[in-house]
């Protein structure tokens, strides 16, 4: 059995579509599963033992048609004789290449007139699966049937050699163990907590002489910048040194992680490693971090989730209202020390 997977575009959604793989190797058990996926969500893939083929890079950016390219990539796939094709995402231009590449089954949701390519259609009930993972685990299931409960909790792998390997090309050390700062949010400034509460959280925890360390995006270095300079240096900045993989690897190491409702929050919750998420303009009802070690704090003010990029009331009140003292409160382990 040889299946496809089109993956999501984001790293959490395809750190929540972990569950998915586990019961496709359940139901065809030595199943050869490769998947499609961005570059950039890659190293993610790369820890899951379920994906027992390859990471096939997909070069298609948002937004972008290039119907010419993606029939080319379709002839080239069509070589691997794939079974079944599952695409997640639910726009047409993500379920065109299993289709041009005639693979028998292709399984996702109705969406954007896909009808014809994707020939196993499900139609999303979102009172029954309300949770994003859910929404991709039961297209492992026949169409109208029921989700089977419990969902396992998706689980990334690490190699200790590259971990290792990872530590000493940063010049870093694992011991002590640090508090590991995730300040980004791909989404928007309405899922970040201030970096006022990130720096004055970090010259409490520097007080006690636990290394801060910051991870995200180049992107998200200048927002760690900040937090370094209200910090007075309590913190040292991560943000875009580097790769996903690296990341990875050392959000394993943490003792505990502090992160905004974002891709890291998924990881970091996939490794098992304690996390106190916050949330502001996003639910923790839909996309919560999957973690018997994970605490969420969101404040549920009148005014949110509101799901804005930015704060349609210009207070940011979820966010800003969520004083440094409470999340180190719920770090019992890290504020003892």
């Amino acid at each position: 059995m040889r299946i496809l997977i089109i993956t999501p575009s984001w790293i959490g959604d395809t750190v929540a579509a972990q569950p998915l793989f586990m019961r496709l190797q359940q139901r065809t058990p030595g199943a050869i599963i490769d998947v499609l996926a961005p570059p950039w969500v890659a190293a993610v893939l790369h820890a899951m033992p379920e994906i027992t083929g390859e990471v096939l890079d997909n070069p298609f950016a948002h937004g972008q048609l290039r119907l010419k390219d993606r029939w080319a990539l379709a002839r080239q796939l069509k070589a691997r004789n794939y079974d079944a094709a599952y695409v997640l995402p639910n726009s047409l231009k993500s379920a065109l290449i299993p289709a041009f590449a005639g693979i028998p089954k292709r399984v996702g949701f109705t969406g954007e007139a896909r009808y014809g390519l994707i020939n196993v259609r499900h139609t999303l009930d979102e009172k029954a699966t309300p949770l994003q993972v859910e929404r991709y685990a039961i297209l492992a299931e026949e169409p109208r049937h029921a989700l089977i409960r419990p969902l396992p909790y998706p689980k990334l792998n690490i190699d200790a050699l590259s971990q290792a390997n990872t530590l000493q090309s940063l010049s870093l050390s694992g011991s002590p163990a640090p508090v590991i700062f995730c300040p980004g949010a791909e989404f928007g400034p309405a899922k970040r907590w201030p970096e006022k509460h990130f720096a004055a959280l970090a010259r409490q925890l520097g007080a006690q002489g636990i290394p801060v360390w910051l991870l995200g995006s180049k992107k998200d270095a200048a927002v760690g910048d900040e937090i370094v300079r209200l910090s007075d240096g309590a913190a040292l900045n991560l943000c875009g040194v580097t790769n996903l993989a690296q990341a990875i690897h050392l959000l394993a190491i943490a003792r505990h992680v502090v992160t905004n409702d974002s891709g890291l929050m998924h990881v970091a919750a996939a490794l098992g490693t304690p996390l106190t998420a916050l949330f502001g303009s996003s639910s923790p009802g839909y996309t919560p971090p999957l973690s018997d070690t994970a605490q969420v704090i969101s404040l549920k003010l009148e005014c949110s989730p509101c799901f804005k990029r930015e704060c349609p009331l210009g207070h940011l009140d979820c966010l800003n209202k969520i004083e440094p003292a409470r999340v180190l409160a719920s770090m019992p382990g890290v504020a003892a020390e």
